[in-house]
């Protein structure tokens, strides 16, 4: 029961960073560009206007997805509370590759969203 619930914890861990990182994003970003903390990529890093969106935009969609995952990995893994850790183990392992590449491919939208708002000098439409 111990591992069963240490994985369930570990499960958490990404759609609960999702939450915390969404909301900071969102409420808090980074008031200046750098190269360390926040949504960092080169549309986002252009100047001040894109790197606010970016956030804002990002930081929506990771509270919708956080919430969105959360629900879902607890329901999964319910039925393996009284599995084996060779089970319990491989079931981690998909819910968080599943984590993980939802995670990722949070980058395509707000990529398209800044691409929409704005021309490819970081100049706003």
């Amino acid at each position: 029961m111990g591992f069963f619930i240490t994985m369930f914890i570990c499960n958490l861990l990404i759609p609960l960073i999702m939450l915390v990182g969404g909301y900071f994003m969102y409420k808090k970003p980074p008031k200046e560009i750098n190269s360390v903390v926040g949504y960092r990529t080169k549309m986002s890093k252009k100047n001040k206007d894109t790197w606010e969106f970016a956030h804002i935009y990002c930081g929506r969609l990771w509270l919708k997805l956080g919430i969105a995952l959360v629900i879902p990995t607890v329901i999964v893994q319910i039925p393996f509370v009284h599995s084996n850790d060779n089970v319990i183990g491989n079931m981690t392992l998909i819910v968080e590759m599943i984590q993980l590449v939802v995670l990722l491919c949070s980058i395509i939208p707000v990529e398209q969203a800044l691409k929409k708002a704005f021309d490819e000098n970081g100049v706003r439409r």
